[in-house]
């Protein structure tokens, strides 16, 4: 039999970059209604950019450089075994395609929204409300992510946004070395995760006094990154929040 259909090269797409009007464009063509959510740039960790986001934010989503300090953190975390269970219905994936960590941090940030929301902001009929059907929470993250390998739209439309003309930068080669990554915070039932496609399983940040709890404790998270990289810095951060 042929087995080379199993032995195609990793998949790799080109980076995404975290600028909103990018990221909301395309997550209008996977089914969101902007008009409702979109994400807004969060300006700092500090009280005054936060009193800016409209409220409630219901997910973050973090750009930060893959530095010695961040990878030694990971490679620690993993050895403690920072793993929170799966039963508590957070909707997570692995990240089996190079690149792709912007597409898994907007997935990780939408599918870990509140129901009552996803009923609103989700087209029944689009990309996204078809692919949560397909992958459901309790999925493995080792399958929902094959799913993803082999979803030829959502590749077409990572393509698109990753050559949208309001980019700020050139886009360079594939093979280029990226040293910037996504990743999510989300609140499910009151409980604070980050989503990182490379590692186990989310990782739980601790409970929430309300979720209008939730902007102020992801950056008091993302404070804990930044504090590992003093001089850095190239930090980005997007809250999923009401239009205005």
């Amino acid at each position: 039999s042929n087995n080379s259909d199993h032995m195609t090269k990793a998949k790799k797409w080109f980076p995404l970059e975290s600028n909103p009007s990018i990221i909301n464009s395309y997550i209008r063509k996977l089914g969101i209604n902007t008009k409702i959510y979109e994400f807004v740039d969060v300006y700092s960790t500090e009280d005054w950019a936060l009193s800016m986001v409209p409220q409630p934010v219901v997910a973050v989503i973090m750009l930060y450089p893959l530095t010695k300090n961040q990878e030694d953190h990971r490679m620690k975390e993993r050895e403690n075994n920072c793993k929170s269970g799966y039963g508590d219905g957070v909707w997570f994936t692995k990240q089996r395609i190079g690149n792709a960590c912007g597409t898994i941090g907007i997935l990780h940030s939408l599918a870990n929204i509140p129901a009552s929301l996803k009923t609103v902001v989700i087209d029944p009929d689009s990309w996204i409300a078809h692919f949560f059907r397909s992958c459901p929470t309790s999925m493995t993250p080792e399958c929902k992510a094959e799913i993803l390998e082999g979803d030829n739209m959502i590749e077409e439309m990572h393509e698109a946004a990753t050559s949208d003309e309001i980019n700020h930068t050139k886009r360079g080669g594939i093979d280029d070395k990226i040293d910037t990554h996504f990743v999510s915070l989300v609140n499910v039932s009151g409980k604070m995760y980050e989503l990182d496609g490379r590692k186990e399983g989310p990782i739980f940040h601790g409970e929430l006094k309300s979720d209008m709890d939730f902007l102020q404790k992801a950056c008091s998270v993302i404070k804990e990154f930044m504090a590992r990289d003093p001089d850095e810095m190239r930090f980005t951060i997007l809250a999923l929040a009401p239009a205005n």
